[in-house]
């Protein structure tokens, strides 16, 4: 960008102009990229360690496919994305690692061996984020400018629709309606995908309603109360969500669809009523469901008393996690030292985060949620920055979608709300998953790129009277 600056001169007016870039930052990401790639491998090695007495012996081929993996995302945003946000990539890139170690340690243990359905999911997992990277690598070529989705709003809200309509017709897994069974493929959850889709109808829509839907008619306790029919599309929002609830019993799609909806609301608007409302009907409508809908009625059960749910013998997933982050105190017992895999068949999918509290600690906790809040953090930076209104929605819904599905999980895994199912983004176990979340970084990312590219420098005038000394 050029930088204009007088220089005083008692004879003349003369202005300089140095042509001085915006710093894009990739250099630095490339060094975050080294050590988010340098840490899992230690991780690696570590829990080799502790289990055997010696290094793992694909500890060597892990690292190699993570640091290619990594490589290649650098090289596409130094090509396609350069001012792009240096955070996001190195990031999710940690997580990604993080979570490979942790499945792989969990692999390697008897009782779960022992199992009938134990399958190692390692070598799948490290499959999945190699197309998710592809995916990441996709969207940033071909994805021009942000922008264009919007063309797109109705069209996002159909398929956004089917995504969500089509686990109605497959069995139940575990008592929740959230795969679809393709043959040759296995299963596939749709709503991962989904919530970016709703992202993208979700800004269209509200950058053109935000307007009707700010207005106030009266002022009731400190708030301004929406009129009657602009309560029209939270309403829908709402009704949809619950039926999401009622037929596939799956509290976590439903908390995540509404509560992305109801924070973009917010944002569009500017309106503290619609968090209330959000709040209220959302509390109305689980506890209407929990009261007739017996799959979630056993795990509100579980929730509120975990330990009987144990002894019992009707639920004990929540009670040894709980277990599992009491027995990690602070620091945790170390990489491979822990008991986490007594959670059962998942401890690497919904679970995973107790091992982390039981090997890592609190500390280990608080750092791995310190990047997920740093990640929610880049994205609201990048829609703060966003030039347009579709840009600032879309990665706000983006950001917030991510944030509600960090929550939900930890808050279930934790004892703070009821379990949902979902998965934790990057580190679970779970193809659909961790591909659709790097697709999310990458919309984040090209959203950023715009953001923060400099504008290009005004043309000159040639019909300026002030003389110009161009200095390079």
């Amino acid at each position: 960008m050029s930088a204009i600056s007088p220089i005083p001169n008692s004879g003349s007016n003369t202005t300089t102009i140095s042509t001085v870039g915006a710093p894009s930052r990739r250099n630095t990401e490339l060094a975050l990229l080294a050590f988010a790639v340098i840490l899992p491998c230690f991780a690696y090695a570590n829990v080799g360690l502790a289990l055997d007495g010696e290094m793992p012996s694909g500890m060597l081929g892990y690292g190699i496919g993570l640091g290619l993996m990594a490589g290649v995302g650098h090289l596409v945003v130094r090509k396609f994305a350069k001012y792009a946000d240096p955070l996001l990539l190195p990031l999710a890139t940690l997580l990604n690692g993080i979570g490979l170690v942790i499945i792989w340690r969990l692999d390697q243990s008897p009782r779960l061996m022992a199992g009938k359905t134990f399958a190692p999911a390692a070598t799948n997992q490290l499959l999945f984020s190699a197309l998710g990277i592809a995916l990441f690598v996709a969207v940033l070529i071909f994805l021009k400018d942000h922008r264009i989705l919007q063309r797109y709003t109705y069209i996002s809200m159909a398929v956004a629709l089917a995504l969500l309509v089509a686990p109605m017709f497959f069995p139940a897994v575990y008592g929740a309606r959230i795969w679809i069974t393709i043959p040759g493929l296995g299963s596939i959850q749709p709503g991962e995908f989904a919530k970016i889709v709703l992202s993208i109808f979700f800004a269209g829509y509200l950058m053109v309603k935000r307007d009707a839907l700010a207005l106030a008619s009266r002022r009731f306790m400190g708030l301004y109360l929406p009129r009657g029919r602009d309560l029209g599309p939270i309403l829908a929002v709402w009704a949809f969500s619950i039926l999401i609830l009622v037929f596939e019993t799956d509290l976590g799609t439903s908390l995540l669809f509404f509560g992305m909806f109801v924070v973009m609301l917010y944002v569009a608007t500017e309106r503290t009523s619609w968090i209330v409302f959000g709040l209220l009907m959302s509390g109305v409508g689980a506890v209407a469901v929990a009261s007739f809908e017996h799959h979630v009625q056993q795990r509100v059960d579980a929730w509120q008393h975990p330990f009987d749910a144990f002894k019992d013998g009707s639920s004990d997933q929540i009670a040894q996690a709980l277990m599992a982050f009491g027995s990690g105190g602070v620091f945790g017992t170390g990489w491979g030292q822990g008991h986490s895999d007594l959670i059962g068949f998942a401890a690497n999918s919904d679970f995973i985060l107790a091992t982390v509290g039981e090997e890592l600690g609190l500390a280990g906790v608080m750092a791995i949620l310190l990047i997920y809040g740093l990640i929610v953090e880049r994205g609201v930076r990048t829609a703060l920055a966003a030039r347009d209104p579709f840009g600032k929605l879309l990665a706000t819904g983006l950001s917030g979608a991510f944030a509600i599905q960090v929550f939900v999980v930890a808050g279930g895994v934790m004892g703070l709300i009821p379990l949902t199912g979902m998965t934790m983004p990057f580190m679970a176990q779970g193809g659909s998953s961790v591909i659709a979340n790097w697709a999310l970084i990458a919309v984040l990312i090209k959203i950023s790129d715009t953001a923060r590219r400099p504008a290009p420098a005004p043309a000159p005038n040639p019909d300026a009277e002030m003389t110009q000394v161009v200095r390079p």
